[in-house]
């Protein structure tokens, strides 16, 4: 009967495939899972904190005096939120029998080729206080060095130009200065001497030498997420001192200058004071001014858009006036010019009780206006071929002692005239003279009388007429007059160049 059944359970198909099915699938599961840990085995978990993790992935190994101790099983990033750093916490599954290590255990992350692959290396430390299951060692306890595809990476094409570039410059720098190298390592001796006590000093644990690189390292470290920025404020900084380098020489010029201005500041700035508290007490006066200028600002505004343009041919006369200004400069430093001036001075010192009698008879009677106007006129008139000064005789009027033949006395009498059948007499044979009239000279009246004096029939005058004759009579002339006196027509004007009173 036992061999019956025993027989009927070997050469059952069914059960055999069942249980090599079942053989299959845990060999698959474990072979799958094999990188992280088989299932049902007890392990040691902690956890480390590392600053970037270096490339550590999950599955990595874990290792202590390189032998395997546990593998990785995951990587999550944490924030600090007090100082804002990212770091990577790594889980580490460990073999029981490890446990438990000390509590200052450091951690390491190192290559195990230079392909790349990392592994976590564990140092055990001295600590008796056990490091327990679900702790986390901090970043103080943890090292990412430099691995050698870091470093490689460093030196990227534009790195490697400008290394080539450096070189060569270095080179050209050095080239030459063979003796003066000599002659700087020859003099490096004295100070290689004098600085062994100084690097005893810095070797002695006292000076703590490490702490001060581990504390550039924490600067570093601090200065990294705003390494950007940090690029940014010196490149502008750049662009800030070349166009500073462009305006040097003039800031130089004005330093060189801010001595003699601070003197004459402290001298000039006491006397300033009573200035600006008059332009204090002016400025209080002026408000009421600055009230009513509400009021009158568009016809200033006005002004001001006429003025512009004023403005504009004033600079351009401005821009000739500086090569007057020049010329005018140039006869002053002349001393033939001082020599002139000093001649001319003599001159109207000599001539200023000749200019006092002349200035009243042009600024009164316009004596000297109306003479060159009529010199214009008497030259103007046209007779085909050009312009002569037309002029004539007059006879004396016949009669006794008239001034046609010599006289014994001023002629004073009647004259006649004789016709064909008859004799008219003529009541003109009259001597009329006045050889110093008033012109509106100093001490004389101020009238007009030369060439405005009244005729007198039947009565010789000699002198002075009576004022009251000649007392307003002056012609004046007008720049909008003709020879004539008349005004010029607006056509006239306009040939003239001459517009509201102005030359073109």
């Amino acid at each position: 009967m036992k061999r019956r059944r025993s027989g009927s359970l070997a050469g059952n198909p069914l059960l055999i495939g069942a249980v090599t099915t079942l053989i299959v699938v845990v060999a698959v599961f474990l072979a799958y899972n094999a990188n992280n840990g088989l299932p049902f085995v007890p392990t040691y978990n902690i956890k480390v904190e590392l600053p970037e993790a270096s490339g550590l992935i999950p599955s990595n190994q874990v290792r202590i005096a390189g032998t395997r101790v546990g593998l990785v099983s995951s990587l999550t990033p944490r924030q600090n939120r007090a100082t804002g750093r990212v770091s990577a916490i790594a889980t580490l599954k460990l073999e029981k029998g490890i446990e438990p290590l000390p509590a200052d255990t450091k951690a390491i992350v190192l290559s195990v080729s230079a392909i790349g692959l990392k592994y976590l290396e564990l140092e055990k430390g001295s600590s008796h206080q056990p490091l327990k299951a679900g702790q986390t060692l901090p970043t103080a306890q943890t090292r990412e060095p430099v691995n050698i595809d870091e470093l490689f990476n460093m030196f990227d094409k534009p790195t490697r130009t400008a290394i080539k570039i450096n070189t060569n410059n270095f080179g050209d720098g050095l080239a030459g200065r063979g003796l003066g190298l000599n002659n700087t390592i020859a003099e490096l001796r004295p100070l290689v001497n004098n600085a062994v006590p100084v690097l005893h000093n810095l070797a002695l644990p006292q000076t703590d030498l490490r702490g001060f690189f581990i504390a550039l390292d924490r600067v570093a470290s601090q200065a990294a997420p705003v390494a950007n920025a940090q690029a940014s404020f010196f490149s502008d900084q750049d662009t800030f001192f070349k166009a500073w380098a462009s305006v040097a020489p003039s800031l130089e010029k004005a330093t060189e200058g801010g001595p003699a201005a601070l003197e004459q500041a402290i001298h000039s700035l006491p006397f300033e004071a009573p200035f600006i508290e008059k332009a204090t007490e002016f400025m209080h006066l002026l408000r009421p001014s600055a009230r009513s200028l509400r009021t009158v600002a568009p016809p200033l505004a006005h002004a001001f858009a006429v003025g512009a343009v004023n403005l504009k041919a004033a600079t351009e006369l401005n821009t000739q006036l500086a090569a007057s200004s020049q010329a005018l400069a140039a006869f002053a430093q002349n001393p033939v010019a001082s020599l002139g001036l000093e001649d001319l001075t003599r001159t109207l010192q000599v001539g200023n009780p000749l200019f006092a009698g002349i200035a009243p008879e042009q600024a009164v009677c316009n004596y000297l206006t109306l003479a060159f106007r009529n010199v214009a006129s008497l030259e103007s008139e046209n007779v085909g071929v050009g312009t002569v000064a037309r002029s004539g005789f007059v006879l004396s009027p016949p009669g006794p002692n008239n001034e046609g033949y010599p006289s014994s006395a001023p002629a004073n009498g009647p004259s006649t005239e004789h016709g064909f059948q008859s004799t008219t007499i003529i009541d003109n044979n009259h001597v009329h003279v006045n050889p110093y009239p008033n012109v509106a000279g100093p001490g004389q009246p101020q009238v007009c009388e030369a060439g405005n004096e009244t005729y007198l029939e039947g009565k010789a005058v000699i002198g002075n007429v009576p004022s009251i004759d000649v007392a307003n009579k002056r012609e004046l002339t007008t720049r909008g007059q003709d020879l004539s006196g008349e005004p010029y027509p607006s056509a006239t004007l306009t040939a003239l160049g001459i517009a509201k009173g102005k030359k073109k």
